[in-house]
């Protein structure tokens, strides 16, 4: 629950305890906070086992925590019913690419013997900038317009 707080910060909530309630008063409210968790749980659960009842025993494998959307998809995935860890398993991410790679670099000869790239081998260089004609295609720039 309180996962995140530091000792740092935890000696400053202890001394600001004591500045707010005194040494004398804060066992009492000490108490009195762990007295009130206590019942807020008990409610809580006395809620949990209520509503279970209510629902029947079609619902007895049912937990709160699927409520929560990231549990449920989680829980949903891995289900072996739809098959899904066999899927995520055959799919291989550097295989795939490799193959994708090696289809976009791979030299197709039907393609290369008709278009006139055949002086490099049929193979697109695709470092190379496109050659310029020297005529601009872009319309000429108005300050005015703008």
């Amino acid at each position: 629950m309180f996962n995140d707080i530091g000792p740092l910060e935890l000696i400053t909530l202890v001394v600001l305890a004591v500045l707010v309630f005194g040494p004398d008063k804060l066992p009492k409210v000490i108490q009195d906070v762990m007295r009130t968790i206590r019942k807020i749980r008990e409610f809580s659960e006395s809620a949990k086992q209520d509503i279970r009842s209510e629902l029947g025993p079609e619902f007895k494998d049912f937990e709160f925590e699927d409520l929560n959307p990231k549990t449920f998809i989680r829980k949903q995935l891995d289900n072996d019913e739809l098959g899904l860890k066999e899927i995520r398993n055959g799919f291989d991410l550097k295989k795939e690419m490799a193959e994708v790679t090696d289809a976009v670099h791979s030299t197709d000869t039907s393609s290369s013997s008709s278009s006139s790239s055949s002086s490099s081998g049929g193979r697109i260089d695709m470092t190379k900038k496109p050659e310029e004609n020297g005529k601009d295609d872009r319309p000429p720039f108005d300050a005015d317009a703008t």
